[in-house]
């Protein structure tokens, strides 16, 4: 779900909902075909807001414009949406999938399809390659109803390794989350459980759905449906390791992505869920209204 440059014109942010500066403030409403966005990123030479949707949806991303209108649809060909859970890109431009949804950790087709930023004007292509993988640690499918540990929601790409975040749906929930590593390139491979780190104790506060590295890989986000958690500091690509600031975004709603703006900036979007959601919001990490550690 990432980018480190979106540009959005003067005449948007003229048009955004003020809200107080100490919350996240709304850019535009999502197009209504779009209910269940669970992933962006951005191409900053096309200016495009890539997104997607999640299970029970089309095998599609779709191109949106400064206005939050769909300027591009693509069909990727040779796959199915079983849960597609985020969206983020290379420091090339090439989109990456992440079909890694397991609400009820007993999947064995966790992928990352690849997408070639030279096809990203077609209509429909097929993934340049897939990356299939597994968690060693998970020994049954599923694992005991306080066990369920193997949910993902969030990646980034860095240094050609993808970097997930676990959402726990454990009936004990703690709020921990864990980091695992897969490579980027074709093939099969043992995830690499790298940290873990306890963002709270109720789900919509420390449940983790979204993740993004800032543009000169110093900080680290993590989206709940309530908070962000920036780590930086971090020990090698452990980012877990690093020091936390806890930012409050004023309220609480199904918030599936977080993406960099810029080192300050971040844009979130959330799901739309009866008479909430369904918007791309940005907030100021130097304005934001920071709470104390978990």
């Amino acid at each position: 779900m990432k980018s480190y440059i979106y540009m959005i014109s003067s005449s948007i942010l003229l048009l955004a909902c003020q809200q107080d500066t100490k919350k996240i403030k709304t850019v535009y409403k999502f197009p209504k075909s779009l209910k269940e966005v669970s992933g962006i990123t951005y191409s900053n030479d096309t200016k495009t807001l890539w997104t997607l949707e999640d299970s029970g949806n089309a095998n599609k991303i779709y191109g949106l414009d400064s206005r939050g209108k769909i300027s591009k649809e693509i069909t990727i060909s040779g796959t199915k949406n079983v849960d597609w859970e985020d969206l983020t890109k290379d420091k090339e431009g090439n989109l990456y999938i992440g079909d890694f949804g397991n609400n009820n950790n007993d999947r064995k087709d966790l992928c990352i399809y690849k997408l070639s930023k030279d096809k990203l004007s077609r209509e429909h292509f097929k993934p340049e390659y897939t990356v299939k993988f597994y968690y060693p640690e998970q020994k049954n499918f599923p694992p005991s109803k306080n066990d369920l540990l193997y949910d993902v929601e969030s990646f980034f790409e860095y240094k050609n390794n993808f970097y997930l975040f676990t959402k726990n749906r454990s009936k004990n929930f703690d709020g921990t989350t864990y980091l695992y590593r897969v490579p980027n390139k074709e093939g099969n491979f043992k995830a690499k459980l790298l940290g873990s780190f306890k963002a709270g104790k109720t789900f919509d506060t420390a449940a983790i759905t979204s993740a993004d590295i800032s543009p000169n890989d110093s900080k680290v986000a993590l989206l709940s449906h309530t908070r962000v958690f920036i780590f930086e500091n971090f020990k090698a690509d452990n980012f877990l390791s690093g020091k936390v600031k806890i930012f409050s975004l004023g309220h609480n709603s199904q918030k599936e992505s977080i993406i960099f703006k810029d080192e300050n900036s971040l844009l979130i979007a959330d799901e739309k869920d009866k008479n909430t959601g369904g918007y791309l919001y940005s907030l100021d990490l130097r304005e934001a209204k920071l709470e104390s550690q978990p």
